[in-house]
């Protein structure tokens, strides 16, 4: 039998052990492999051990201000849409130690700084998470600022990518172009594929480190129809996504209407609760605290996740900027969708719909931009026919 030569950006079929096989390559290259598993009736990240701890025949099912855990009629292992956190948390730590000091004969001494990074390898990465580590490195390691604990913890990372056969109620990732497919980014992309044929693992390598683990794994030729299949499901998961987000002309939209009173219709809904940036893969608000011991001897300066949503945020001397929930709110929708394209010549948000899924009142940011732009236009209409 001829040998198969194992290539980059091609693909080829691999079986649920060969699957099982990457997860032992990777914890024996000392990787810790961190992917979506069944805990509290939520699909959460967590560290794997093999494919069993993946969540096998099980799917998500989204709503607005709603989430639920669902059987599928198959075997599916990458068969969910995304849970409530994202991957943003093993790059973006929602705590992280900064800096630790102490005090010894009156000389400050520095023991520590930065926490210590792992070999990471994510698993199940779905394109809008991808879509996500990409817009954040342009925020913590290609501007002119470079956050040094996300890019160690960058160039320790192995990105594994499922692309999506399904879409979720909530998904509208074709809108902001970060998916069902994953087209760059990753080190490893994998296309999961059930019909009457079996049930395979469309895989192919998109970097080197990526190509090393695949040259080690037993894999086989795809057939015309494996190829077939996969851009079928694929586009079927484009074409039915459960929401849609018009992107054209959606900065001008919202920088220019800021006092517009669909705003406050928002506002009367909005808790102010700070869900829609905590589940949010972008958002990259934060704090920092310094903590003294009662002797003044150890110092700790420690980063922790914030949100634009606190009053406390927006703290000034003395004043808070934005006192109204109808500013917070304003400001975010504003910043992830217009300003945040100015600032990194991309939308802040890539469609993976938490923001719906988890808002207590179930507030839905595409809604609320279709909304505006209904009212706009129906305002511009009235004022025209007044005009003749």
């Amino acid at each position: 039998m001829k040998k198969l030569t194992i290539a980059k950006n091609t693909k080829y079929i691999a079986d649920k052990c060969s699957i099982d096989s990457l997860l032992t390559l990777l914890k024996e290259q000392k990787f810790k492999t961190v992917g979506p598993t069944v805990r509290d009736e939520t699909i959460i990240y967590d560290e794997l051990d093999s494919i069993s701890d993946l969540p096998i025949g099980i799917t998500d099912v989204h709503e607005a201000g709603s989430y639920r855990l669902k059987e599928r009629n198959d075997k599916a292992l990458f068969g969910y849409n995304v849970g409530p956190f994202s991957f943003k948390k093993y790059l973006f730590p929602p705590r992280l130690t900064i800096l630790k000091t102490k005090r010894v004969d009156g000389k400050i001494t520095i023991i520590k700084e930065n926490d210590s990074v792992d070999k990471l390898a994510l698993l199940g990465v779905k394109p809008c998470e991808l879509q996500a580590i990409l817009i954040q490195d342009k925020i913590f390691i290609e501007g002119e600022y470079i956050d040094n604990y996300y890019k160690e913890q960058r160039d320790n990372l192995l990105i594994v990518t499922t692309n999506c056969t399904e879409a979720g109620n909530s998904c509208f990732c074709t809108s902001t172009q970060s998916g069902p497919e994953a087209k760059s980014g990753f080190d490893i992309a994998i296309t999961e594929l059930i019909d009457d044929n079996g049930h395979n693992f469309l895989i192919e390598a998109g970097t080197k480190n990526g190509l090393t683990f695949l040259k080690k794994l037993p894999l086989s030729e795809p057939s015309d129809n494996d190829i077939e299949t996969a851009v079928k499901k694929i586009k079927s998961a484009s074409e039915n996504m459960g929401r849609k987000l018009e992107t054209k002309n959606l900065k001008e939209l919202l920088l220019d209407n800021l006092n517009h009173p669909h705003w406050e219709d928002i506002a009367k809904r909005c808790l102010s609760c700070g869900n829609c940036t905590m589940v949010c893969p972008t958002c990259f608000c934060s704090n920092i605290e310094d903590v003294t011991s009662l002797t003044g001897e150890d110092n700790e300066r420690i980063r922790t996740w914030d949100s634009c949503f606190s009053m406390e945020y927006s703290y000034i001397h003395g004043g808070t900027v934005r006192a109204s929930i109808k500013s917070r709110y304003r400001q975010w929708m504003t910043h992830k969708l217009a300003s945040w394209q100015e600032q990194f010549n991309t939308l802040g948000c890539v469609g993976c719909g938490r923001c719906i899924v988890w808002c207590p009142v179930g507030i839905d940011i595409t809604e609320e931009t279709k909304s505006l732009q209904e009212q706009v236009t129906a305002q511009a209409e009235q004022l025209a026919q007044a005009e003749n």
